[in-house]
């Protein structure tokens, strides 16, 4: 049997995931949101706090498809490593520099203090994909795949173990208030209180809570293993739908006990996350690879081939028109609620139009990758 070198459902699941994060992350107003697209506030969950563990499930799934070559007969050289250590600080540097590009900005046009780059974000999404997907591809390199499974089940159980039973200076052990938990303070202690997310005493993307991330990306890993074997048939669908739905229960009856919570990336949160993504991968699986419906898929393959592009150039420009001004005085609309309240708002209304913004965002940013995907110019690092 030819096994598969790359998933096109695999691109389509990407493009779904990047839309999503575009559309979420770009409402015309933040005062004006949908329920379902905005995170839970804590506890507990919203469609949106799906799409962040959707991409570091996808990492791990391209995974076996990429490392497959060091990960039989030959041993992983030096340069395997410099090349996965490479993409990594590459993706940890996109994530700095956005937020340096933001604090420049601030600088240069609205006269921000000099002393505020001393406060940058160490921490961020691209960060937190490059951390999970550095140590995870090092483990797949060096671990059978029996110990792969042993370190998942340590890092989620010991995770857990560790919020509930490490006493927080203050606020004791097993406290997972915003203020009290043990992510906070590990990222408190480490970070500084000046490097994390402006006005909270945690980072939603700090260093502790990347352990468990890890498992999302070894998630996707084993299924990305698991199917390169499997034939192009129905029975593979359902047979990843079938482990999707128990790891949806497990997660949910876990979160009983140790609440899933998207922030603290809970290990119940990991468990139940991962199997959404593998219902939603065998929904495309079964349409793409099975059924040949690759014209379904296509408008978001285009967005999925070019995901990390997407990503960090909607972000680039979602800063440009968040800094700067339409008018003078400090009155002044930032170009982006002007946009909001002047094209959008005085039609669709206030929440409407809101999502109308967002909507329009993800329209124009396919319209830009698919001028690239037809020049077959591809992002990659």
């Amino acid at each position: 049997m030819t096994l598969p070198q790359r998933l096109r459902s695999l691109d389509v699941f990407r493009g779904f995931a990047i839309a999503s994060m575009i559309l979420v992350n770009n409402p015309g107003s933040w005062d004006e949101i949908y329920p379902p697209l905005d995170h839970a506030e804590w506890n507990g969950y919203t469609p949106t706090d799906f799409v962040f563990p959707f991409f570091l499930f996808i990492v791990g799934v391209a995974m076996p498809f990429s490392l497959s070559k060091y990960t039989k007969e030959n041993r992983p050289t030096q340069a395997v490593y410099w090349r996965i250590a490479r993409r990594a600080l590459i993706l940890f540097g996109l994530g700095l520099f956005l937020a340096l590009f933001s604090l420049t900005l601030d600088f240069w046009l609205n006269g921000a203090p000099a002393d505020s780059f001393a406060k940058i974000r160490i921490m961020g999404v691209l960060q937190r994909i490059s951390l999970a997907y550095l140590i995870s591809a090092i483990a797949v390199l060096n671990l059978e795949r029996r110990a792969l499974w042993i370190l998942a089940a340590i890092l989620l159980i010991g995770y857990w173990a560790a919020m509930v039973l490490i006493p927080v200076p203050g606020y004791g052990a097993g406290n997972l208030t915003p203020e009290g938990n043990l992510v906070g303070y590990c990222d408190r202690l480490i970070l500084g209180q000046q490097h994390l997310l402006a006005g909270k005493p945690f980072d939603p993307e700090g260093l502790l809570s990347t352990l468990p991330a890890v498992v999302t990306v070894l998630a996707g890993y084993f299924t990305g293993e698991w199917l390169r074997s499997q034939p192009q048939q129905s029975r593979t669908s359902i047979n990843l739908a079938i482990v999707g739905v128990s790891c949806v229960l497990v997660g949910h009856l876990w979160g009983f006990l140790f609440p899933i919570n998207k922030q603290l990336w809970t290990s119940s949160y990991v468990i139940f996350t991962a199997g959404f993504a593998l219902l939603l991968l065998a929904t495309c699986y079964e349409l793409i690879e099975v059924r040949g419906l690759k014209w379904l898929g296509f408008p978001l393959e285009v967005m999925g081939l070019n995901a990390i592009f997407a990503f960090v150039g909607s972000g680039f420009v979602a800063r440009i028109l968040i800094k700067t001004h339409i008018g003078t005085g400090t009155g002044a609309p930032t170009t982006y609620t002007w946009i909001y309240e002047h094209l959008f708002k005085p039609w669709a209304g206030s929440l409407n139009g809101s999502l109308l913004f967002a909507i329009t965002t993800v329209c124009f940013w396919w319209l830009i990758l698919y001028f690239m995907y037809r020049r077959s110019w591809y992002f990659k690092i």
